[in-house]
């Protein structure tokens, strides 16, 4: 079925759109990053909260990079991201967390590592085939 006037003009807008949230979203990461080493420089300390934060940072332009080059967004960069995420929150809180949050937070790494696993061993197992031809 070919897809009529509107089909396109919507599909190019909502891809125009897109591109643009994609720019906004580098830039302020960028500026996040330009931010926390302003804070780090001027702390004149650097904490394991702050490279977890910038590990965060890293991923989210890895995952950006990655997208803008060749279309596709790996399950497996979302994952990552929210790894470091609650790494970060067992630091930063560590001293407030019970022994019930602390399992439930490890357990939470543990089951998003193992979806990981899952993803890469779907991925080496049942590689994705072009069907264009």
């Amino acid at each position: 079925m070919t897809p009529n006037r509107f089909s396109r003009i919507t599909k190019d807008g909502l891809g125009f759109v897109g591109q643009l949230v994609l720019v906004v979203i580098a830039i302020a990461t960028v500026g996040a990053v330009v931010k926390e080493i302003m804070h780090i420089w001027e702390a004149g300390t650097i904490t394991v909260a702050d490279l977890l934060l910038m590990f965060l940072y890293l991923e989210v332009m890895s995952m950006l990079s990655h997208y803008l080059g060749s279309g596709n967004l790996p399950v497996r960069y979302p994952l990552y991201i929210g790894i470091i995420a609650l790494a970060r929150f067992m630091v930063l809180e560590v001293a407030e967390l019970d022994a019930l949050r602390m399992w439930a937070l490890s357990g939470s790494i543990l089951l998003i590592s193992l979806a990981i696993l899952v993803v890469r061993f779907g991925h080496v197992r049942f590689p994705y085939t072009d069907h264009s031809d």
